[in-house]
């Protein structure tokens, strides 16, 4: 399971980062109780170290450049919270104060994952504004900007995702709080290096020009290994068959698990991370049934198992726009629709040119794939169900629950 991949992925940002709920700045520690199953129980068991996202690195640059602004002193180590409660501490790696802004920097650690942004120096430049102007984000060397639709930031926007971008402006509103100031600044994100690192992504294909962007739903960079997440993934399965699980969930992220559990209820131990390894989730649970299995990620990624991808990994295998343009076909679109869903930017702009036109590309993207997935199954007695959501976690398609037919294998 990838940390950060730039410009896609499920994480609300042009790239998912994926959360592991209980790691915290104390990571290497296991005195806490083990989950006995789920995400958490799934990290550990991987041995892997998780690191830090860059929107986590970003807000902790701002948090420490904005009570520098105002107090004249940076905090060192400077603590933020992340979205699941999180306290991580960072130390700053560089400084800058003066009379019209303040600069922190932080060095990213992304853990055990092979993250191209790992090691990276994020500073951010945080200025005051006239009261009322609230939080402008800007951005600076390395830092991409928006050059093409079908990304969750307009065009001509900096690539500060909207989760980073949350996580900022709240840490800025409790910074002012706690210090008198108006909360009204401009924030410019700043990467080292930034524009070269970002050869190594998919940005300049994608339209994000000048650098990386700025990513990160949970904060936590959970690392990627194919064999210790693989593994990771049958244990999780083991324990929900061991409590008595009968329907499980493989999801793609943090997003895609908190829309299951809100759709169905489940509880931790029968959610499985399957990251980008859906090949991995089904051939296992072909040789372990359980009674009911729901899929549930991002439309863009779940289109590539639709089209017969089981490695959703964007550096494995891609979205295929040609094929969303037969879907849409097969649900109503015209040829003129066709032409622009195959021409489209991205997975997202696709979905919203059908949308708009009325076109269920998203239940049409998930009943393939839940189709994909029952053949991969091969007649196992279990039922299937694929839900698809959008980078704020909204359900955008849905299959109906199938089963397979014929003997299992």
């Amino acid at each position: 399971m990838s940390g950060e991949v730039q410009g896609v992925g499920e994480s609300t940002g042009g790239a998912g980062a994926r959360g592991a709920d209980e790691a915290t700045h104390q990571i290497g520690d296991r005195s806490a109780p083990e989950a006995k199953g789920g995400r958490s129980a799934q990290l550990k068991h991987t041995g892997l170290r998780p690191g830090w996202t860059t929107g986590a690195c970003a807000t902790a640059a701002t948090t420490a450049a904005y009570t520098a602004l105002l107090t004249g002193e940076f905090p060192d180590p400077v603590t933020i919270t992340l979205p699941k409660g999180q306290t991580p501490a960072f130390a700053l790696a560089a400084e800058e104060l003066t009379d019209a802004y303040a600069m922190a920097g932080i060095v990213k650690d992304a853990g055990d994952d092979p993250d191209v942004t790992h090691g990276a120096l994020v500073r951010v430049t945080v200025r005051r504004l006239p009261v009322g102007a609230g939080v402008v984000f800007r951005a600076g060397p390395g830092v991409g900007t928006i050059t093409r639709p079908g990304l969750p930031l307009p065009v001509g926007e900096p690539a500060v995702n909207p989760v980073p971008r949350r996580m900022m402006r709240d840490h800025v509103t409790e910074v002012a709080a706690r210090h008198g100031g108006s909360g009204d600044v401009e924030i410019t994100v700043s990467v080292d290096h930034g524009e070269e690192i970002a050869r190594s992504t998919w940005n300049p294909r994608l339209g994000i020009l000048g650098g990386l962007s700025i990513l990160g739903t949970t904060g936590i960079v959970v690392p990627y290994s194919c064999s210790a997440w693989i593994d990771s993934i049958r244990r999780g399965v083991d324990v929900a068959r061991a409590a008595g699980r009968t329907h499980v969930a493989g999801c793609t992220g943090s997003t895609s698990e908190k829309a299951v559990v809100a759709e169905y209820g489940l509880p931790e131990d029968a959610l499985l991370d399957m990251g980008d390894f859906a090949g991995a989730v089904l051939k296992y649970v072909r040789r372990h049934p359980v009674d009911r299995l729901t899929v549930c990620g991002g439309f863009a990624k779940l289109s590539k198992l639709a089209a017969g991808h089981l490695d959703l990994h964007s550096a494995r295998s891609q979205v295929d726009k040609g094929f969303l343009a037969e879907l849409a076909r097969r649900g109503g679109a015209d040829e003129a629709l066709a032409a622009e869903v195959a021409e489209s930017n991205t997975g997202l702009a696709a979905l919203q040119l059908c949308t708009a036109a009325g076109v269920p590309l998203g239940d049409l993207v998930a009943t393939a794939a839940r189709d994909e997935a029952l053949a991969v199954l091969r007649g196992a007695p279990v039922a299937v169900d694929v839900i698809c959501i959008d980078r704020a976690g909204t359900v955008v398609g849905r299959s109906a629950v199938a089963a397979g037919r014929g003997p299992a294998t």
